[in-house]
């Protein structure tokens, strides 16, 4: 799981317990002005990752690390797809972030004001 939180001009993802071994990350920070939008997106699940490197994928337990697809990098943290919020982002490493936190429309709620 992840938590997201706002610290200044930036948006932080902090990664919990085994998932840093998963995803290969402890924490990823990003400037807001290149965070396009949060939405709360359980069936996001479902759709295709493309190519893991490096990272973990076991269906219906786990989606951790970076993806490459289309062209585009994603950065997965899923366990539980029921709580899962994709961050968009622009002229950064990743094209978007999904991620599994504790409260997906608190989370959405906090990175939509942060950018207002």
């Amino acid at each position: 799981m992840a938590l997201v939180h706002i610290d200044g001009d930036d948006l932080v993802v902090v990664i919990e317990g085994l998932d840093k071994l998963w995803t290969l990350k402890s924490s990823l920070t990003i400037p807001l002005v290149n965070v396009r939008g949060a939405t709360e997106d359980p069936g996001i699940a479902a759709d295709p990752k493309g190519i893991r490197a490096p990272g973990a994928h076991v269906p219906g337990v786990i989606t951790a690390g970076t993806f490459h697809l289309d062209g585009e990098k994603v950065f997965w943290d899923v366990k539980d797809p029921s709580k899962t919020v994709v961050i968009e982002l622009a002229d950064e490493r990743y094209a978007r972030l999904v991620l599994q936190v504790d409260d997906p429309r608190a989370t959405v709620a906090l990175v939509e004001n942060a950018l207002r």
